[in-house]
């Protein structure tokens, strides 16, 4: 995916990538691409930048990384992740927007599309030749507060009734208390697939929602993919909207608080945790709306033919 996004880039003259080291050998893998790629081909790709820094293997190294892009100017960040790895991003990226792509089948935020297409998206904008008001998408996000600690989710927020963290992932139905969404699709997999069959809310709408669960008292049960292949009942005591700017008080006196997907806080009952929504949200670039934006003015086409390297090679 990285590669293809580098060839993208390299056809829309783009020259310069920073990318951040890993321990999975994903840094490593590209720079021996990119020495076969210059070494035989006639398009030219980027030069790639490794950051210099430490790999931790946490969420430390992102935030590193968006930090030292940041210092050097970047016009824009390619994320390659999910749900937590966009929130992370999206937590230190400030007003710089994102191309977003999904490298998993449980994610809402990231868009899930080929990165050829996500390149050529990544390199129109970064050549500053389009509107960028057309293009750009403003996201709605939910905020946490506990105390002196405030958080950020990009898809959802949800109560457990779990008091340690433990696993940070969420399967468990009968944890669920509250759950807050920024948006929700009525073909999503995951927390937001819920108010999804609900009620199902866009991106650009302004509102959230937000459900709350209680088996002892339950409105209707709901059947929801809470996971791939997962589809659990889901007893739903009430559904409302999340309209921004409104502070909820969390209603269960202690349990642990997952933002997109993962828990992330806990909290006793001699704390009180609000989650509210605003639109304060990182800028995304629309991938779609880009490529069309670029054919209307012609930027795609060129009225040069462009030599064919098999027929260079022949001659």
């Amino acid at each position: 995916m990285v590669t293809r996004v580098l060839s993208a880039l390299g056809i829309f003259g783009v020259q310069g990538v920073l990318m951040m080291p890993d321990h999975r050998g994903i840094a490593a893998g590209v720079m021996r691409a990119l020495r076969a790629h210059n070494t035989a081909s006639f398009e030219p790709w980027p030069e790639v930048f490794i950051i210099d820094q430490t790999v931790e293997r946490s969420a430390n190294d992102t935030r590193r990384a968006v930090r030292a892009m940041l210092s050097e100017g970047i016009r824009l960040i390619v994320v390659l992740g999910g749900d937590g790895t966009h929130r992370v991003v999206a937590s230190e990226c400030g007003r710089l927007p994102l191309v977003t792509l999904s490298t998993g089948t449980n994610n809402a935020f990231p868009d899930f599309r080929e990165a050829t297409t996500a390149g050529i998206a990544a390199g129109l904008c970064a050549s500053g030749k389009l509107d960028t008001s057309k293009i750009y998408r403003r996201n709605k996000r939910l905020n946490v507060r506990l105390g002196d600690r405030e958080e950020i989710a990009l898809v959802d927020v949800a109560i457990c009734l779990t008091r340690y963290i433990g696993s940070r992932a969420l399967w468990d139905p009968e944890d669920l208390a509250e759950v807050f969404v920024t948006f929700s699709r009525c073909d999503s997999i995951g927390l937001s697939s819920i108010p999804g069959l609900l009620r199902p809310t866009s991106r650009d709408d302004r509102d959230g929602t937000v459900i709350r669960f209680d088996r002892s008292d339950p409105m209707y049960w709901l059947s929801a993919p809470i996971a791939p292949g997962l589809i659990k009942r889901l007893p739903i005591h009430s559904v409302e909207a999340l309209p921004p700017g409104v502070k909820f008080a969390i209603r269960v006196k202690g349990g642990t608080i997952a933002l997109d997907g993962e828990r992330e806080i806990e909290f006793t009952h001699r704390e009180q945790p609000f989650v509210w929504l605003d639109r304060e949200g990182p800028l995304t670039v629309d991938v779609h709306k880009t490529l069309e934006l670029a054919a209307n003015q012609g930027l795609l086409a060129s009225s040069k033919r462009i030599p064919d390297p098999q027929q260079t090679l022949i001659s």
